[in-house]
């Protein structure tokens, strides 16, 4: 947040200075006196070892800082200790010092699935909504962005995400523990705006993706990923309570209603990338989550079904442009 806040010019968001100083120094202060789990992943942040890495790989399948022999054996068994204790990692992996973080997520697949359709990042300005430990920002920060600021309100998440920063240390890669929806409206500012996993948590889609096209500078582009129905039928699920075990699940559309939300929020050139199924080689159970995973989500019975009995996660990715 620090750099952020120091570095707002050279990132051309000063016209943003006041609004972003305000919020940034109402987390500080809360972050200063943490209450709930932003202290209890404070506290096991605060413990994690110093470390100089001899070499460092942001664009690495697992995002890299170090080898074993940079630390202490203690400070490995450290290291790890307080990594494990920042559990659950749901996106990744990470290679820190040797220390291969297991994420839930493959998102190195994912990363390949996004990574060809990417516009040239040099010198832009990129927006990650719900941007989790980082895993995407750092692997779009190796392509020399001016700026990749993430968003990041759940607290294992953000510290996780301040855990890899402490090592990989991008100057160029910022995150803000706050919702998108706390973020003042900033028009015409970003090149690429990335929303992935976000939208079918939101109860007005169409809405929210109007105010990421405001956000976008004339012909940036938006990636999309979400939850879809297979086909071009024109439906939409509204899961009667939860979806795979989650809660806060909404609209999840087929294509042709995604393309449509978008249409309406004033996007063109709109792309399907790539649908593809939710598999257990991409989101599964390690002994870096300690928790439920894609497994436990999915009828025993007819895995192509969730345990509530809707049709089974199949994710579209979608790009397109303003």
């Amino acid at each position: 947040m620090e750099t952020l806040l120091s570095q707002i010019h050279a990132f051309g968001l000063g016209a943003y200075h006041d609004s972003l100083a305000g919020l940034i120094e109402k987390k500080q202060a809360f972050l200063a006196r943490p209450m709930g789990n932003f202290l209890k992943y404070k506290q096991i942040f605060d413990q994690i070892p110093d470390g100089v890495p001899s070499s460092k790989d942001p664009s690495a399948r697992a995002v890299r800082a170090g080898a074993a022999p940079d630390l202490s054996h203690r400070d490995r068994q450290v290291l790890e200790a307080q990594l494990r204790q920042l559990a659950p990692w749901r996106k990744g992996p990470f290679d820190l010092f040797g220390i291969h973080v297991d994420a839930e997520w493959r998102s190195d697949m994912k990363w390949d699935r996004v990574a060809p359709h990417l516009p040239d990042l040099a010198g832009t300005r990129i927006l990650d909504i719900g941007s989790s430990n980082g895993y995407y920002m750092f692997r779009m920060a190796a392509q020399n962005p001016l700026l990749v600021l993430g968003l990041e309100p759940q607290s294992a998440f953000y510290y996780q995400y301040r855990a890899v920063q402490k090592f990989v240390d991008l100057k160029n890669v910022c995150c803000l523990p706050v919702p998108y929806e706390q973020m003042p409206q900033m028009d015409a500012v970003f090149d690429l705006v990335l929303c992935m996993g976000i939208l079918y948590h939101r109860t007005s889609p169409v809405d929210m993706l109007r105010q990421i096209h405001q956000s976008l500078v004339p012909s940036g582009h938006i990636v999309l990923e979400n939850l879809v129905l297979k086909g071009r039928n024109n439906l939409c699920l509204f899961p009667e309570n939860r979806y795979a075990k989650m809660r806060n699940v909404y609209f999840i559309p087929d294509l042709s209603v995604m393309e449509s939300w978008l249409a309406r929020a004033g996007f063109r050139d709109i792309r399907c990338l790539d649908v593809t199924p939710t598999t257990l080689a991409e989101q599964r159970k390690t002994d870096w989550i300690q928790t439920e995973s894609l497994s436990d989500f999915l009828d025993p019975h007819d895995p192509a079904k969730t345990v509530e009995g809707y049709p089974g996660p199949l994710r579209a990715v979608f790009m397109a442009r303003t």
